[in-house]
């Protein structure tokens, strides 16, 4: 059957002479790979359409599914955004590239989410709007609401009872634990901050130095790698610690 459905492109290799295989994070879906034919080929009618297919390209799609096949095939694909700043500024493209690789990273099953999907549109579309506070800012947040969207929903508040936040556990506790995993005074609050915000543009507000954001990514990724099997290295992990400033 042919579904229409947005999709935000996860990954793409070279397929043959011609085609490429992507792999795309789909409203419907979930996770799929798609064989897309004849986008290499150079010829008047492909000239430009393996740009769709970049890595955090946000596109309206055609497709056709079959669940007993693990890949599909795309039917028709356009725009769903267009990006004015991020595939064009070193920062915003790196940060966009550590939010697609975290998705790689956490995503183990194909299953449809819905809300993580917006979740991930709406970051993509701040990211290309917001000024350089959110988005130096913003790959904190997203690790956090996606830990959330995986069922990792840090648990209790910070306050001078609950001063500490065990990281193993994903919960604010009182005294701090036996192992190192955890963290406390303003590295603590400032997470109490990130996972409290309602809206993109409060990031603009919670100013952080170059250290503290560095330290505070890095919490994050151990505390994804304690939740996640295998979570694995990202790769664009040390470039986004190089620019955060």
């Amino acid at each position: 059957m042919i579904h229409a459905t947005k999709g935000i492109v996860l990954r793409t290799v070279k397929y043959g002479d011609t085609s490429i295989i992507t792999t795309v994070y789909t409203e419907l879906f979930g996770i799929q790979s798609y064989i897309v034919k004849g986008v290499r080929q150079s010829s008047k009618t492909s000239a430009g359409k393996a740009g769709f297919f970049q890595p955090s390209a946000m596109l309206e799609m055609e497709v056709y599914h079959n669940e007993q096949k693990q890949l599909q095939f795309i039917k028709e694909y356009q725009w769903s955004y267009l990006y004015e700043k991020v595939l064009f500024d070193v920062v915003r493209n790196t940060v966009a590239m550590y939010v697609i690789e975290l998705l790689q990273h956490s995503l183990k099953q194909p299953e449809a989410n819905p809300e993580l999907f917006y979740l991930i549109e709406d970051t993509l579309k701040q990211l290309d709007k917001g000024n350089d506070t959110l988005t130096g800012n913003l790959p904190l947040y997203f690790t956090l609401q996606l830990a959330g969207e995986l069922g990792f929903q840090l648990q209790g508040t910070y306050s001078e009872q609950t001063p500490v936040l065990d990281l193993q556990e994903g919960m604010y506790i009182t005294d701090t634990p036996s192992h190192p995993y955890y963290l406390e005074g303003i590295m603590a609050k400032t997470t109490a901050d990130l996972t409290g915000l309602q809206f993109y543009n409060d990031l603009e507000n919670i100013i952080l130095n170059r250290n503290m954001r560095r330290e505070l990514l890095q919490s994050y990724q151990l505390f994804l790698s304690l939740h996640i099997q295998d979570f694995g290295e990202l790769r664009s992990f040390a470039i986004l610690q190089e620019i955060l400033s």
